[in-house]
């Protein structure tokens, strides 16, 4: 167990924020990690979990213990003639993980390629993309606690997935570790989701009339490359603001007054583009000193160099705020703000 003092978090975040923490540590197995745990608590630190730092904004320095998650590992659990659960470790790449199951022909999660994070955060947000989301193929998960360091499995149903939402960003927040996740993939008879998004289109594109699941990643692929940011070559944290849930009844009044507004029928309700009122309210592109929004995708906030946590935070409460008075409609943000705003 290395536990260090005074080390900067620049390299263990996304959006690339320049900010320190008191102690740093790097676990590559269980029991390291229950040791690093131990200290922790009986020292008395606050914990800052990192394991991809792509669902995070770091408002300023961290006065405790930030704990770099280095678990991997990939292996199938069981199979059947249709089916196979395969276990992913914590910090496998998450998109690596897809290219994984894709190179073997499970299929299931091929719509949430080129996703950036790792597998053990990404039931927390209950990623999602083009009509898949983690709940649709995730059968359960080893969490550890991070008070005492025991075990618990948490199936599909004790993971109270929402959109962009789990018990882990509500109840149990800043409680528990994910150290291993299992999922239900299929091995023939895969179902395709092919109507959202313009992945028909670009299958057209590509001449794809029969599409594999593996086609259907490289359609995906292709659509993200286009107008999403890179992570590696300027700071950004992917989407950083959750597409809003509205009533039947605000979508059709929005739809009179906005014609070209979009949504997308769930339950009784209409999703809606929160890019679509980001940008209609002019900011897309727009840039205050080296924080901006990204002039691709209004969703996504980037670094464009020096910027901190904080001018990002203060950008996107701008947004929200413009939004708010323009449309009146609520966005909420996506990624988790970490540190005090005070």
């Amino acid at each position: 167990m290395l536990i260090q003092e005074n080390v900067s978090l620049k390299p263990y975040n996304t959006f690339g924020v320049d900010v320190d923490a008191r102690y740093f540590s790097t676990t590559s197995s269980q029991e390291d990690l229950l040791q690093v745990l131990k200290w922790a608590n009986e020292t008395q630190q606050k914990i800052l979990l990192l394991n991809g730092g792509s669902n995070m904004l770091l408002v300023n320095d961290w006065d405790g213990l930030a704990l770099k998650i280095d678990l991997k590992g990939i292996e199938i659990v069981s199979s059947t003639e249709e089916h196979v659960i395969v276990s992913v470790q914590s910090s496998e790449d998450w998109h690596g993980f897809v290219t994984w199951c894709l190179a073997n022909d499970f299929g299931g999660i091929e719509n949430l390629s080129l996703i950036p994070g790792k597998a053990g955060t990404a039931p927390i947000q209950n990623i999602g993309a083009y009509g898949v989301e983690i709940k649709d193929v995730l059968t359960q998960l080893t969490a550890i606690e991070m008070a005492t360091g025991k075990k618990r499995i948490f199936t599909n149903a004790d993971c109270q997935f929402g959109y962009r939402d789990s018990v882990f960003k509500n109840q149990l927040k800043n409680q528990y570790l994910i150290a291993e996740v299992h999922f239900r993939l299929t091995k023939k008879k895969h179902v395709l989701h092919l109507d959202y998004g313009a992945i028909r289109n670009q299958l057209a594109e590509n001449n794809i009339e029969n599409p594999t699941i593996q086609d259907v990643s490289q359609a995906i692929i292709t659509i993200r490359q286009s107008k999403l940011p890179d992570p590696s070559k300027i700071g950004n944290s992917g989407s950083f603001f959750k597409n809003p849930v509205i009533s039947a009844l605000e979508f059709d009044a929005l739809k009179i007054q906005f014609p070209d507004i979009s949504g997308h029928a769930v339950d009784d309700n209409y999703k809606v583009a929160a890019g679509w009122f980001i940008e209609q309210a002019g900011w897309k592109g727009k840039r205050i000193g080296d924080a901006g929004v990204h002039e691709k995708q209004a969703l996504v906030l980037v670094n464009y160099g020096q910027a901190t946590g904080r001018e990002i935070y203060d950008l996107s409460q701008a947004i929200l705020d413009d939004v708010w008075a323009k449309f009146g409609i609520q966005l909420e943000r996506e990624v988790n703000i970490i540190g005090s705003l005070d």
